[in-house]
């Protein structure tokens, strides 16, 4: 994902598009405010929902990563053509691919890490060839290799994403080449999205996904690349919302297309809510990155710095700060930026980040984008309501270790009803060991944790 004139180019709430000037913080907050959260149900003030297991949420959020080819070499050329004076990297002297060697390195140290995130699929990168097809430049097995990798090793602890269709320029879904205008309003970065509707979103949005899809890939979100839909956002969130849905089924939509640095809330949005007491209960949920890329940049060339994600001591830095708001920490990095041209500096930032998260924290939970979605969008969207020896709570969608605080004698085991079968939870050695099925003393309170069923079920101590 590339900036309108600056590395981390997701401070895209900083800056307009090029040329238009900075924005003032007021007008970026009025645009997020313009999307509508949709229906709301009652939820009893007695009874509180906590983050998973009342643990720390954390992820992170790849973008501009695809099958082999490294987006910044193919990409830096695409923007300097409507930007001459802001991209003028020697791109010819980037490795032009990324090399599934590295993919499987990265893949196995987070998997022995518990590390999950988001990983981009850009479906035809910078116009070089389709993932559902062919790459010049590499053999069909190479393509089809790399699919196989990226499906069976990131799969298991990954959300994959289209960021659009190209990441440069925009293709014109009818005959799947790029309109013949070169200006930043045919950039999928830049002005494209301005004035369109939330139908010729999802046009474009479906038609990216069908191709992840043809390829044999699953996405239940979409990444935005740039400024893309800086200046449309309730018509970006209901296309994704529609797009998702028509091309995968997909139960809870998300996309990532905000990233705060600042004092703003991070935590999920849930938005568009309908239908919640219906069969097809519907929402899409808003994904917000809490860091900067401070690893290695979109086009790998300029290092981080680990403490502005979290210092040697783990008190201070972006992540803490979240951390202590009880918010996901989502951190934002580009897999250019973490493959360095070979150097793997990113990585080794990323790896010396995830070492001081856990030497800092015993409570943290690595989970999915699709993951932290349906969490929230549970949280936000079932109805608790008080019951006779007990609270009753009415869900439009399942989420697994739900968890609450709840009033009532800390002696006595909660009971969890479905369908009429009763179960009484176990109490936990201690908070660090609270699971689905399990619960703990807090006080004069009681933590439960359980999979919380779509529809009705109730709690009864």
């Amino acid at each position: 994902m590339k900036p309108m004139n600056k590395p981390t180019r997701r401070e895209f709430l900083k800056k307009a598009a090029a040329g238009a000037g900075a924005l003032a913080a007021g007008a970026a907050a009025a645009r997020l405010a313009a999307q509508e959260a949709g229906e709301r149900p009652s939820q009893w003030n007695k009874v509180r929902i906590l983050n998973p297991r009342n643990r720390a949420p954390v992820s992170l959020i790849i973008d501009d990563s695809t099958c082999l080819v490294n987006l910044a070499h193919f990409g830096i050329p695409q923007f300097a053509e409507v930007f001459p004076d802001q991209y003028r990297q020697d791109w010819r002297r980037l490795p032009r691919e990324i090399p599934d060697a590295f993919v499987r390195r990265f893949g196995e140290w987070c998997a022995e890490h518990g590390v999950k995130g988001k990983y981009s699929l850009v479906p035809y990168p910078a116009c070089v060839g389709w993932l559902d097809r062919d790459l010049p430049g590499w053999s069909h097995r190479e393509l089809v290799e790399s699919l196989r990798l990226i499906r069976e090793l990131l799969s298991p602890n990954w959300d994959f994403h289209p960021e659009m269709v190209s990441h440069t320029w925009v293709i014109n879904p009818d005959t799947g080449r790029p309109y013949p205008e070169r200006s930043p309003r045919f950039m999928e970065n830049w002005g494209w999205t301005d004035g369109k509707s939330a139908d010729e979103l999802a046009n474009y949005m479906a038609f990216a996904l069908g191709i992840l899809k043809n390829a044999g890939i699953r996405c239940e979100g979409i990444t935005t690349p740039g400024g893309f839909g800086s200046r449309a956002l309730p018509q970006l969130a209901q296309a994704a919302l529609e797009a998702c849905r028509a091309v995968f089924g997909a139960e809870i939509p998300h996309y990532f297309r905000h990233l705060f640095t600042d004092e703003r809330s991070v935590a999920p949005r849930v938005e568009y809510a309908s239908g919640l007491a219906s069969d097809d209960p519907r929402c899409v949920v808003s994904i917000i990155g809490c860091t900067g890329d401070w690893f290695g940049g979109w086009d790998g060339l300029r290092a981080g710095d680990p403490d502005r994600c979290i210092t040697r001591d783990g008190r201070s830095g972006r992540l803490p700060e979240v951390i202590r708001r009880g918010e996901p920490a989502i951190m934002v990095c580009h897999w250019p930026g973490l493959y360095f041209n070979g150097l793997e500096k990113g990585f080794h930032i990323f790896k010396e980040v995830v070492r001081r998260l856990e030497a800092a924290y015993d409570n943290l939970l690595w989970m999915k984008l699709s993951e932290i979605a349906r969490y929230w969008a549970a949280r936000e969207l079932t109805a608790v309501e008080p019951a006779p020896g007990g609270v009753r709570l009415r869900a439009p969608f399942a989420a697994p270790d739900f968890t609450l605080r709840i009033p009532g004698p800390a002696d006595r085991p909660p009971r969890l009803a479905i369908g009429g079968r009763e179960q009484t939870l176990r109490e936990a050695s201690g908070p660090r060991a609270l699971r689905s099925g399990c619960w703990v003393r807090s006080g004069a309170e009681r933590l439960v944790c359980f999979d919380l069923p779509k529809g009705a079920c109730e709690l009864r101590w």
